[in-house]
């Protein structure tokens, strides 16, 4: 079966962005060369289609076939005039305003996204990346298998937080199954979901 992968850049307090909920890369997030060495190495399908392109990056994935989106993340680069920004994978937006995909390769899911994910974790495939948002993630919280936290070493105090919304499957422990800390002090840190005793 497919696992459900919460792949997210994360401030130490908890925060995917700032309250006003634009793009916090190269704001919040400032990606250094170590950090963009390692997404290279171990990520390199996570990479939007313009900066494989920029850092020449041909590799295939090494993990994720599927990236799931929220209506607002997908926004963000709607507004930067990019339709699909990882045309290397097959790319989910759950929206229940978009009626029509602006791209012929964005499928849209209006309906229920425990619904749309259970089916595509008994589907064969590689991993399931869910890219955000933070609504998406509280919704999907009970189906999320792995959460890999790219933290960077800054805080915010406010914002958006991990998971908002609908979250009502209580506790749940995750072990941590790998780590890295680069120079310019970003951790990627991997948790595995703990299975029931």
């Amino acid at each position: 079966m497919r696992t459900l992968t919460y792949f997210v850049a994360t401030t130490l307090d908890g925060f995917i962005a700032g309250t006003d909920g634009t793009d916090p890369t190269g704001s919040i997030f400032t990606p250094t060369q170590d950090y963009l060495d390692h997404m290279i190495a171990h990520y390199p399908e996570t990479l939007p289609v313009a900066a494989r392109q920029a850092l020449g990056v041909t590799a295939p994935r090494t993990r994720f076939d599927t990236i799931l989106e929220g209506r607002r993340s997908y926004q963000l680069g709607l507004d930067a005039g990019v339709t699909n920004a990882y045309p290397h994978l097959r790319h989910l937006v759950f929206s229940r305003t978009l009626d029509q995909s602006p791209d012929p390769a964005v499928e849209l899911v209006a309906g229920d996204p425990l619904e749309k994910v259970r089916q595509l974790k008994a589907e064969d495939g590689g991993s399931i990346w869910l890219v955000g948002g933070a609504e998406l993630a509280g919704a999907l919280y009970e189906e999320i298998d792995e959460l890999i936290l790219k933290v960077n070493p800054v805080t915010l105090g406010s914002g958006i937080p991990l998971f908002a919304g609908k979250i009502d499957s209580g506790l749940r422990r995750f072990t941590l199954i790998e780590s890295t800390v680069l120079i310019s002090g970003a951790a990627f840190l991997t948790y595995r979901q703990e299975l029931p005793w």
